[in-house]
């Protein structure tokens, strides 16, 4: 198949292949779900907070960005690991599955420790890195002094998750997401506001709620996945039977994941910096826009982590040909499928009123944004499969490095930069300037997809 040019033939010949569309449904609909429940807690938790007020907003928001650091971290290493395990997965190969589980695990318990510290300790420090507002950062510290303590559940339930995924056991993770999310929003509503003869807490209480929920998903994920004995579950031994060979290799696959990730998730934290110090109401727009963002990915989260397992298995397999010939389907799928949702962004601005407390000028740049978003999604949904669904599946995970970080580090954080503080712009053309790395970045995407050079076997 000729991956530039997309699949040849007409529209029946891209349908026909019966296998490829019922692996993408069975693996792609529950992690979809998974994320549709996550997004959709997550914009409740920000309606809930943004009752609060402008202020307490954009507290948790940049208390949320130190989470999100370490949640990208967390990923980083989950999806590294993920290439060996889909690959082992293709070969039937538990014990290499396992071992890849054991070193995640230690990586990702490593890295929630290094943040809980700082985070627990000197929060306020911490966020002093985001924002000069004495108001909002009283009201973040307090919260993350306590959200903090969430992070290493966080890691022991990510990383396994995401070999559950890698091995097709998909359900698991959408059932402990749901019951801890359901926690988690009936606690925000008793902790926030003071419901069922609870003192309202307000920041405070949603951190509270944050570390219940995640504590119980942890356990949730933990108790199933050895109960039942599923192919991540296993003992010490085979969690921790590495060699130098296999560190080696898991290193010169995953260190570079985790530098892309970190590097990214650096990025969008300078965005946040940029916006902050432009005014607490463009954080919070930006903020705001943030969450119909990741509503919008929820579908694509879902065929993204799906084309990674579907196409790292075909791999596995000794199946080159087909791996190949379903990355070409993804990648004319996705960004159609991103074309579409797009456009049901459009009309949502009209909701921002009846959802968020909103200063006038707030309102105006987050409508704004909300556009903004629309016109780069189809770019977005297309780079996110290019990276975590295709080049990191085979084993290309330097290239898939240098793709993110020349896109937010040659391009959008300098854009975004001189927008804010050279150009004086506002920030909805601020907004725009930084998406444009999106755009960079398609033509280079679709070269190296028809290059097959990230088509390889690491196991």
């Amino acid at each position: 198949m000729d991956i530039p040019r997309g699949p040849s033939g007409a529209l029946g010949r891209f349908l026909s292949d019966r296998r490829f569309f019922a692996d993408l449904f069975r693996i792609a609909i529950p992690i979809a779900l998974q994320n549709l429940v996550a997004s959709s807690v997550n914009m409740l938790d920000t309606i809930m907070v943004g009752r609060l007020g402008a202020a307490e907003l954009a507290a948790v928001g940049l208390g949320n960005q130190v989470y999100f650091l370490l949640l990208i971290l967390i990923f980083g290493i989950g999806s590294g690991s993920g290439v060996f395990t889909a690959q082992y997965w293709g070969k039937q190969d538990l014990a290499g599955i396992r071992r890849t589980v054991g070193m995640a695990l230690s990586l990702g318990l490593g890295a929630a420790l290094v943040f809980l510290v700082p985070s627990a300790g000197a929060p306020r420090f911490v966020l002093g890195l985001y924002s000069k507002d004495p108001a909002v950062l009283d009201l973040g510290a307090s919260y993350l002094r306590v959200a903090a303590w969430s992070f290493p559940a966080l890691a022991v339930s990510f990383v396994l998750s995401m070999a559950l995924r890698g091995t097709e056991k998909v359900r698991l993770p959408l059932a402990a997401t749901v019951l801890s999310l359901a926690a988690n929003l009936v606690l925000n509503w008793v902790l926030i506001f003071g419901n069922l003869g609870f003192p309202a807490l307000g920041v405070r209480g949603a951190a509270i709620a944050t570390v219940v929920s995640r504590c119980l998903e942890a356990a949730i994920v933990l108790g199933v996945a050895y109960a039942r004995r599923y192919p991540p579950a296993g003992s010490l031994r085979e969690l921790t039977d590495w060699n130098a060979a296999f560190v080696g290799r898991f290193a010169g696959i995953a260190l570079p994941v985790v530098l892309n990730e970190w590097m990214w998730a650096l990025g969008v934290t300078f965005y946040n910096g940029i916006f902050a110090r432009m005014s607490t109401g463009a954080i919070a727009a930006f903020n705001i826009q943030n969450t119909f963002l990741q509503l919008a990915m929820v579908l694509f989260m879902g065929t993204a982590n799906a084309s990674a397992v579907m196409i790292g298995k075909r791999i596995g397999e000794g199946n080159r040909e087909g791996a190949y010939d379903w990355a070409g389907r993804f990648a004319v799928l996705a960004p159609a499928l991103g074309t579409a949702v797009a456009l049901l962004l459009v009309p949502s601005v009209l909701a921002l009123p009846y959802l968020f407390r909103l200063e006038p000028d707030v309102l105006r740049e987050s409508r704004a944004m909300l556009f903004g978003l629309a016109l780069f999604f189809p770019a977005k949904v297309f780079n996110l499969h290019i990276v975590i669904g295709i080049c990191r599946s085979g084993g290309d995970t330097k290239f898939a490095a240098f793709y993110d970080i020349f896109g937010v580090w040659g391009v959008g954080v300098p854009l975004a930069a001189l927008g804010a503080f050279v150009w004086n712009l506002e920030p909805w053309a601020v907004y725009l300037l930084l998406n444009l790395d999106e755009a960079a970045k398609l033509g280079l995407g679709l070269w190296r997809l028809g290059t097959r050079k990230w088509l390889r076997d690491v196991t």
